[in-house]
């Protein structure tokens, strides 16, 4: 005679006592935005030179993919030797991205880039100088 009524309660009762299950998102860990991203490949420097020159050649295109598929058609019938100075352009950004995640590991580790404190620190002070100068200027 209570069957609706006991149905519902246990429902509620039920939903309040289940434990949460976590979603694949709330395993990830939470991205940190200080970590440096990772560098473009030589691909991706060429693609950003050719899209510029795309825009020029053909104005009135709105699609992506075809700015992406001429590009690739492109890149595959580059040689080597003209393929080089964005292989250069590439492996100097990873240098700099490896240099960049190497402070980023010595932050996180606890050891701190005394180099960027310091840095952080000159600017605020200059700041407040300048800051506290046009005060004592205002004040005479």
């Amino acid at each position: 005679m209570t069957g609706g009524k006991s149905k519902a309660g246990s429902r509620k009762a039920d939903s309040k006592l289940a434990v949460k299950k976590q979603t694949k998102k709330e395993k990830k860990a939470a991205k940190d935005p200080n970590k440096p991203k990772r560098p473009s490949s030589a691909f991706f420097v060429f693609m950003e030179d050719f899209r510029k020159q795309y825009k020029e050649m053909h104005p009135k295109n709105k699609s992506v993919a075809a700015v992406g598929k001429a590009g690739g058609d492109q890149w595959k019938s580059l040689s080597e030797e003209e393929k080089a100075p964005f292989v250069a352009k590439a492996e100097k950004r990873k240098e700099e991205y490896e240099r960049k995640m190497e402070a980023y590991n010595r932050k996180l580790a606890g050891g701190g880039d005394d180099e960027s404190d310091k840095s952080k620190s000159e600017v605020n002070d200059d700041e407040d100088e300048e800051g506290s100068g046009e005060e004592e200027e205002d004040d005479d």
